[in-house]
């Protein structure tokens, strides 16, 4: 069954959500098989696709991670979608599922076959990272490359929560709704130099953040996957900041051992946001693979 995108901001729902939201752009909205809606960007108009997968930070959305980057992508010539994943953006944000990795992989897959894509550019960062390397494995066909910052699903869950950036984050969502100031609690150990994290940024995450599901973060279950990589055999050029206070930097060697064309950069002075901390040299590294992949 196909599912054609719709504009928003055509009810008083929509009307009083973009107010809830802020500044945030507006994209599509897409409501896929399994009920959940999905909102995203579509920048670019390149035979390529590219999809962007953001991370698991509370307030966190596809253009808040991504929006130094994807209009440089558009500008060479691809099709951009810059995705809210499910519990985050203006997508859905059920309190009756829970947000594991098969439930993301699900989402992810409906929206790849009820757009009809061709075989895609998954570029995901942290939890995104993961559901990238889920859907390569679930579903082969759909993806052509990956570009991975620092992603998850190569660890234990225990080995996560020993992480500085993990325990602040949780500790601060626990105390409640997180307003501007909690929202630099948490994102200042996401960089190395956190001096540009200005008030906009963090007012624009924390508008996302209380609209998040109470369950979110507790049903997020991302297994590892580190005895599967050796199944993936597509081109992947990932990055890691040395500085990275959630997630081990130690897990690009666990793709290197196991994924024979997967390619990593290790950035010094770099936390947990490679595509924002170095944001031209991640940009230029990622159109050159894309160009020669």
């Amino acid at each position: 069954m196909m599912y054609a995108p719709h504009s928003i901001l055509t009810t008083l729902d929509d009307i009083m959500n973009q107010d809830i939201y802020g500044d945030l752009p507006v994209g599509h909205y897409l409501t896929l098989a399994n009920d959940i809606t999905l909102h995203y960007l579509d920048i670019g108009s390149g035979e390529d696709v590219v999809i962007w997968l953001h991370g698991s930070g509370p307030g966190a959305s596809g253009h808040s991670n991504f929006k130094g980057n994807y209009p440089e992508f558009a500008a060479a010539g691809y099709r951009n979608i810059v995705l809210d994943l499910p519990g985050f953006g203006r997508s859905d944000k059920p309190e009756t599922v829970h947000y594991d990795l098969d439930f993301f992989v699900t989402c992810l897959n409906h929206f790849i076959r009820a757009l009809a894509l061709p075989p895609v550019t998954l570029l995901g960062n942290s939890l995104g990272g993961a559901i990238a390397l889920g859907q390569t494995l679930a579903h082969p066909d759909t993806v052509k490359q990956l570009i991975l910052m620092a992603p998850g699903g190569v660890e234990e869950r225990e080995t996560y929560f020993q992480m500085e950036g993990i325990q602040r984050m949780v500790s601060v969502y626990n105390e409640g709704p997180m307003d501007a100031d909690k929202m630099r609690q948490v994102m200042s150990l996401q960089l190395f130099d956190s001096s540009g994290l200005t008030d906009d940024i963090l007012e624009e995450r924390a508008k996302v953040a209380v609209t998040q599901p109470s369950n979110l973060f507790s049903t997020m279950m991302v297994p590892n996957m580190t005895s599967q990589l050796h199944e993936i055999s597509v081109p992947c050029l990932g990055f890691w900041g040395t500085n990275d206070l959630f997630n081990p930097p130690a897990g690009t060697h666990k793709f290197l051992d196991n994924m024979p064309q997967a390619k990593f950069i290790l950035l010094n002075q770099c936390g947990h946001w490679v595509q924002v901390e170095h944001r031209d040299y991640f940009n230029r590294m990622c159109l050159d693979f894309l160009t020669h992949a």
